[in-house]
């Protein structure tokens, strides 16, 4: 039997269990999507062989527990904070006009900026950081700024 059929069947036979599995981990829809998703993935990569299909399910909750796991662990690492509540910290307000004309730039501008002025990077370190020329890096800077200026002008802000 090809691979493809293979996972076919093992998405039909297997989704609802590594979906409870998943959901118990995680308590987030949209992770565990991504966490089963990426279990047959890994099914497909690495195309093991199973002995029966008590062995394959095992495999999958496994996996799906791992890539959980994972995820977890991402999450503390890497904790997320929630737009609202850092405009809420923000005591000046013109503190949060500049946050949301910095967060309606476009991300190439946007990185650079937050890194050069936030993070504190120089030119050179952002060009190292991104893997840009350091030109590109000053032009990034320039247009954000150009924007964020256009943007203050035309609501009669700075």
């Amino acid at each position: 039997m090809n691979i493809e059929k293979k996972i076919r069947e093992a998405v039909i036979k297997y989704s609802d269990t590594l979906y409870k599995v998943c959901i118990v981990i995680l308590c987030n829809e949209q992770d565990v999507q991504d966490a089963i998703q990426d279990t047959f993935c890994r099914y497909l990569e690495k195309k093991p062989e199973f002995h029966d299909e008590e062995h394959e399910k095992a495999w999958l909750i496994r996996v799906a527990t791992n890539i959980c796991r994972d995820m977890i662990r991402f999450r503390i690492r890497h904790p997320k904070v929630d737009i609202d509540e850092i405009e809420n910290t923000l005591a000046a307000p013109e503190q949060k006009e500049i946050l949301e004309e910095l967060l309606e730039l476009p991300v190439k501008q946007k990185t650079v900026i937050y890194l050069h002025y936030v993070e504190g990077y120089q030119i050179k370190e952002i060009a190292d950081i991104l893997g840009l020329t350091e030109s590109a890096v000053k032009m990034r800077l320039r247009r954000g700024r150009k924007q964020m200026r256009d943007a203050f002008s035309m609501e009669g802000g700075i």
